[in-house]
């Protein structure tokens, strides 16, 4: 194409993306300039509060929350990350917390109220079981990545030099997330933050609130046809207005990306925890990393949904409003 832009572009470095990166598969039309940032969440924030990209990956909750308060960015049906939330939450042995309805007039710990590991479980702890967030005391540590975000009365900030991690040892909270969204995890996004020993050991003390979670989630999601999404792709408005053809060919090179990717996990390769997590998926879906919007509608609309229960969005956008409405 004579008109070739060059674009910023910030995405993970997966094995799903591995290919686009490298430059073995090719935008079409498109002179790449990618930009590392690590960890990717650190690109979130630029991306919200300077749109410093072109095109960037996001978390899909922060995307909406930007999208509904007038962010000049629009997503595509490319999901980057993708697992199940019915686990990854833990409780003190003490705290009488059997099921999800025991949360309530409990202090819950989460990274911030907005994180999308924590909309879907609270979603899924409503939903499913019964849950009535507005009586649990959600206590995050940290920024939310839009910082206009107007929190419910029930989110408070943890005090001045406490974390989330050393409140859950000390009693002071009763139950929180584990890993990057929670107590697994130290200090603020920077390199490193969810490789801290410490904290990810003493998460992985505490039990689980949910029992036999893999099967759970295999049946509800055999029952639902959701598969919780993460880490969307948006792209500046200027550019789907500019280049008509961007967003298709966006969509055919990450589906080019991933295609490798995909033959190693069927072949057993990879040992990374997310290798390990989608290999394990296939047994459930012969693509766990599905594209497009008619793969993803149930779980589109479910996230909206939550986020508008959890008053992270003002009302319930129209599809074509949040997303390019593209299939691969």
């Amino acid at each position: 194409m004579a008109d070739q832009p060059q674009l910023k572009i910030a995405i993970g470095t997966y094995g799903h993306t591995r290919a686009l990166k490298s430059g073995d598969v090719r935008i079409a039309g498109v002179d790449p300039a990618f930009v590392e940032v690590v960890p990717i969440i650190g690109a979130f924030r630029r991306m919200v509060r300077d749109v410093e990209f072109d095109i960037c990956e996001m978390a899909p909750t922060t995307y909406m929350i930007a999208r509904a308060l007038g962010a000049p960015y629009i997503a595509l049906p490319v999901f980057l990350m993708r697992r199940f939330h019915h686990g990854g939450f833990v409780v003190r042995p003490d705290a009488g917390i059997k099921v999800p309805k025991d949360l309530e007039g409990k202090k819950v710990g989460v990274r911030a109220y907005s994180v999308t590991t924590g909309v879907w479980t609270r979603g899924i702890f409503v939903n499913e079981y019964g849950l009535d967030s507005s009586k649990v005391t959600w206590v995050v540590d940290d920024e939310e990545h839009v910082t206009t975000l107007k929190l419910p009365p029930n989110v408070v900030h943890a005090p001045q030099g406490k974390s989330l991690q050393s409140m859950m040892k000390a009693g002071e909270i009763q139950a929180g997330f584990t890993g990057p969204a929670g107590v697994g995890r130290a200090g603020p996004p920077v390199s490193g933050w969810d490789k801290a020993g410490t904290a990810a050991a003493a998460a992985d003390t505490y039990p689980e609130l949910i029992a036999n979670v893999e099967k759970v989630e295999a049946d509800w999601f055999r029952k639902s046809g959701i598969y919780p999404i993460h880490g969307l792709i948006v792209v500046k408005d200027e550019h789907i207005k500019r280049y008509p053809w961007l967003a298709r060919s966006l969509m055919n090179a990450f589906v080019e990306a991933k295609k490798p990717y995909l033959e190693e996990l069927k072949r057993g390769q990879g040992d990374s925890p997310e290798d390990k997590r989608y290999r394990n998926f296939l047994s459930l879906m012969s693509d766990p990393l599905p594209y497009g919007i008619a793969a993803n509608r149930a779980s589109i609309e479910a996230l909206v949904t939550y986020s508008l229960q959890q008053e992270l969005i003002p009302s319930r956008p129209q599809l074509n409003q949040v997303f390019v409405e593209i299939d691969p």
